[in-house]
This record gives structure tokens, C-alpha cells and sequence, in this order.
């Protein structure tokens, strides 16, 4: 598929000039002025949701392609369960680097699940409501959209107040401004679950997550009405003709909707899972179901089956699959790895998916990389998304790892460091084990999309964590003995000092946006909240 990047955005002297070839008068019907209307037009970043599906599938194939030619382009991102989650991540990240580039917004079902449903709380088993993920989509691009109406309103007041100072220097600056401005708007991850249903309502559902400004489908091989979280026991897969099905259904989703360049992520759950609900019928040696039958779990019988059982053929005799009362058919222990393998070799070669995600138990770097060699050997062009998840325990398994190396590499004696759960100790923070842990974590990421090919590091829960945290220690301190100290000194001081726009909340939500509407609109009637009189003012941008 042909990489492309983004078209670029009219100048500021070009859309002027359009402008004023229409209205040579230099005003619109109803005397509206030119440069209200060219401030509207460049503010407002996207005409639909589906150009940016359009828009932001470009821009992440150029970031695949800038990460085949150097892995050390990897992308990354953190799941947000609301717009203003998604919004606030993305201006701390362009406060901090200048650019968004690199970095996405992931969006995770087990949030939708746990935070955005009708229901309740519910766990990640695909009991939440189908629309809930279309509307979180919906809901971010607009929290994004409207941070770039906020930051460019605030530039074009700047030009207004340089053209009445009568300085043009300071006018060409911010017209430069104007011209260069990135917006807020990302790539946003979707996680599709499984798919709700099959593949038809896969496919419906896909469809409304494109149109909802998704340029990037997550979808995993579980069992639709079994899914369970990839971190919990009791996964269900399905063939891989099946999963392979659900992704065609996915890209002609991105097909119909003119998002030919649209991304599908296709995830494996099978190194954890050890069932299966479906026994596929092989058409011929070789084929996907022969590969997905070869490791079904079988007890052999003589004679005839009894009434009601089921018998493969395997090793020239009859054998019964292994079968819970419940039906479910049990994989053979220990094979998870190689049908993980197999499965994403089925997905990209077979199934058009375009990266895969792969579901560990534990963060190993090594342990990846080296199924991202063996699934190269079939598939040269494989590429992964990692899921850095909460569900790990990283200090624990970070430092168990460096336990173990440094033990086989004969630096320490088993005696020197305590095996088990006793390593998370406050007391091993300071030790070379606990420093060489903390540095291991530091550079995880550069590590795993260097060494194993992982293109796109995310966090699936930080905001669930981090709003829990976050509450709790303002709770602790405002209703224990601080009071108005614990919100100022964790909360207000800090957002002063690291120069966090939500600081100034009336303007960060779009008080002096529609402050200028109304000057567009009224001129000197306009009733405006941003006056000598609005507290905000003590938090005036430096």
C-alpha cells in the first residue's frame, strides 16, 4: 500500500486571498469580516470524523514506514476513558516535545467496560454496550478538535492585538504561528473487542467506529460471547479461519468508507488461553484448521465411540478430544507459544491484518523477540503493538528478572536477594538490584521495539490508575488534617508551576473562544465573561 502524509493545510495568505477574491468588498453578506471567517475555517481542524479517520490513517502508515527504516521511531500511547483524559495527555505531550508526532490515543474496552457504560462497573467480558465505544471515540476527537479551536483562537488574538499595536514584526510572527500550528488531533487505537457477534456485526460495528474517527481497529481472536480480559483465566479462541473472516470484515469496513489506508490491529490471546469452543473441519493437509486441530488435547479409546462422543482421527487411531461438562474443548498444555506463532503468521499473511498484539503474561523483552523471530520467518514484515499493562506486576517481575540473570551470570548468590514477593519491599529500592530494575524499566520500551519489533507501546488503564490515585491523595489530605494545603500544594501549585494549561479551567474549556464569537458577531455589544472582573485573570499566560 502506497504511504502518503497528510495533505498539507491552506496558508493564512491563501485562504485570505480566496477569501478576498469572493468579497472584494472585504466584508461577507450581513457584514461579517473576512478575518472572522478565516479565523473560523482554520480553527476548526476537521470537517468530519471520518476525514480524520481519513487523515490519521496517513499518518499512521508514515509512522510505520519511518519505523521500518529506524525501529527507534517506535510510537507510543496511553488509554483515556474520556475526551478530556485524551485532550490533557495530548498538550502535556506537544508542552513537552512541541509535537504530537509519535503519539496516539488508545482506547480500551476493558475501560468502556469498567467506566463508560449504563450498567455499572462491569469487567472486561464484552458486556458493555456496543455504541458506549463509538461515543468515547466520538467524544475525544471532539475534546481534541476543540483544544485547537482554544490554541488557535488564542493565536489569532494575538495577531489582532500586533495589527492594533501596529507592529508588524510581531504580526508576521503570528501569522508564522498561525501557519505552523500542529493540531491536537491524533491517531486513536480502538480496541473492537472481539467483535460483538459475528462477523456481520463486526463489520457494523467497525463501521461506526471509522465514521466515529477511529483510523486503527484492535480486534482479538477470542470467543465473542466468552471474551474474557487478556489478563484472566478462562480464554476462549476461535479457528483462525474464523478470526481471519473478522478481519476482511473489518477492512471492508475501511474499504466502503473510502479509508483505504485504515490499520487492523489483529491480537492474539492464545498464550494464555487453553480452550477452544469450535473443532474446524480441515479441507485438506496443511490447511488452517489441520494446524489448529494438530494441537487440540485428545484421550485415545479402543473400540467404538460411546453415545454422544466426538472422535478425530489422529496418528492412525481414533482419539476423543479432551471436553469440560460444559463443552469446551482443551488445547494441549504448553503449546500456547506455538500457536501464538501460527496465529500471526495466518493473521498477516492471510487475514490482511496489518500489526499484531500479542498477550504475555509476564513483560519479557527477550520472550517476545524471540516469537517476532520465528513469526518473521513466514511473515518478514511483522510489526506489533504491546500492551505495557497494568495487570503486570513490573517492579516484581522486573526485578525477578534481573534477579535471575544476575544469579546465572554469577554476580550475586541466590542467598543475596529473596525470591517471591518479598522483592517489592521498599527496603531493595536503593540496592543495585532494585537501580538496575528502575533502569530496565526506563528503557523497556526502547528495548522491546528495538529488539522484538514492537512499532506501538501502550498503557491500556494509567487513567483508571491514576484517577484512583489521584483522588485518593487529595482525599486523604483535604478531609485529614490539610485542608485547603493538600489542594493547592498537589494540585493547583503544581499545575502553576509545570505551566498546565487547565490551570486557567474558563479558558481551557473555551471562555475566550466564545468570547471572540461574540466580538465576531456583535463587535462592541458583545456581552464577554473575559473582563477586568474574571478571577482567571490571575492565571494570565506569561
Amino acid at each position: 500500500m502506497t504511504q502518503t502524509t497528510p495533505t498539507p493545510r491552506q496558508s493564512y495568505a491563501e485562504r485570505r486571498a480566496a477569501l478576498q477574491s469572493r468579497f472584494p468588498d472585504g466584508a461577507a453578506p450581513g457584514g461579517v469580516g473576512l478575518d472572522d471567517i478565516l479565523q473560523l475555517q482554520m480553527q476548526n481542524s476537521f470537517d468530519t470524523h471520518l476525514d480524520i479517520a481519513r487523515a490519521m490513517s496517513k499518518v499512521m502508515r508514515a509512522d510505520m514506514a519511518a519505523y521500518d527504516a529506524d525501529p527507534e521511531h517506535f510510537t507510543q500511547s496511553l488509554g483515556c476513558w474520556s475526551g478530556f483524559h485524551a485532550q490533557q495527555m495530548i498538550r502535556s505531550v506537544k508542552r513537552l516535545r512541541g509535537t504530537t508526532k509519535g503519539a496516539y490515543v488508545y482506547l480500551s474496552g476493558w475501560m468502556v467496560a469498567g467506566l463508560r457504560n449504563r450498567w455499572g462497573h462491569l469487567p472486561d467480558q464484552s458486556m458493555h454496550e456496543k455504541t458506549a465505544v463509538a461515543d468515547l471515540i466520538e467524544e475525544i476527537y471532539v475534546s481534541l478538535r476543540q483544544a485547537d479551536e482554544v490554541e488557535m483562537n488564542d493565536l489569532f488574538r494575538a495577531l489582532n492585538a500586533a495589527r492594533k499595536a501596529g507592529d508588524p514584526q510581531a504580526e508576521r510572527e503570528a501569522i508564522a504561528a498561525i501557519d505552523n500550528f500542529e493540531s491536537h488531533v491524533v491517531p486513536i487505537v480502538a480496541d473492537i473487542d472481539a467483535g460483538f457477534g459475528n462477523e456481520h456485526a463486526t463489520y457494523l460495528l467497525a463501521r461506526e467506529l471509522i465514521k466515529a474517527g477511529a483510523c486503527c481497529l484492535q480486534i482479538e481472536n477470542q470467543v465473542s460471547d466468552a471474551k474474557q480480559c487478556g489478563h484472566q483465566d478462562g480464554k476462549v479462541t476461535v479457528p483462525r479461519e474464523d478470526f481471519i473472516e473478522k478481519l476482511r470484515a473489518c477492512r471492508l469496513a475501511f474499504e466502503e468508507l473510502g479509508v483505504p489506508e485504515g490499520v487492523i490491529v489483529a491480537r492474539t490471546d492464545s498464550l494464555g488461553a487453553g480452550l477452544t469452543q469450535k473443532i474446524p473441519v480441515s479441507q485438506q493437509p496443511g490447511d488452517h484448521a489441520a494446524e489448529y486441530l494438530k494441537w487440540i488435547e485428545t484421550e485415545s479409546f479402543s473400540g467404538q465411540p460411546t453415545e454422544g462422543e466426538i472422535a478425530l482421527w489422529r496418528d492412525g487411531g481414533w482419539a476423543k478430544p479432551a471436553r469440560l461438562p460444559n463443552g469446551l474443548v482443551r488445547f494441549k498444555e504448553g503449546t500456547g507459544r506455538a500457536r501464538v506463532i501460527e496465529d500471526c503468521v495466518a493473521s498477516l499473511n492471510d487475514g490482511g491484518a496489518d500489526l499484531i498484539w500479542i498477550e504475555t503474561d509476564t513483560p519479557n523483552v527477550a520472550e517476545i523477540a524471540s516469537m517476532v523471530a520465528e513469526i518473521r520467518e513466514k511473515a518478514p514484515h511483522a510489526k506489533l503493538v504491546y500492551n505495557n499493562s497494568p495487570s503486570f506486576n513490573w517492579t516484581l517481575n522486573l526485578r525477578k528478572q534481573v534477579r535471575a540473570d544476575w544469579i546465572a551470570e554469577g554476580r550475586i548468590a541466590e542467598t543475596d536477594y529473596p525470591d517471591g514477593t518479598a522483592l517489592m519491599k521498599a527496603d531493595y529500592d536503593a540496592t543495585d538490584l532494585g537501580r538496575e530494575a528502575d533502569a530496565r524499566l526506563k528503557r523497556f520500551q526502547y528495548d522491546i521495539s528495538t529488539r522484538a519489533g514492537v512499532f506501538h507501546n501502550l498503557i491500556t488503564l494509567p487513567t483508571f490508575h491514576l484517577t484512583a490515585k489521584s483522588v485518593d491523595e487529595l482525599s486523604r489530605g483535604y478531609f485529614g488534617e490539610d485542608r485547603m494545603l493538600a489542594y493547592v500544594a498537589t494540585v493547583q501549585r503544581e499545575e502553576i508551576r509545570r505551566g498546565i494549561s487547565a490551570v486557567r479551567h474558563q479558558h481551557e474549556v473555551g471562555s475566550d473562544l466564545g468570547d471572540s464569537f461574540k466580538e465576531m458577531v456583535g463587535g462592541d455589544r458583545a456581552l464577554k465573561a473575559g473582563g477586568a472582573a474574571n478571577t482567571m485573570n490571575q492565571f494570565a499566560a506569561e
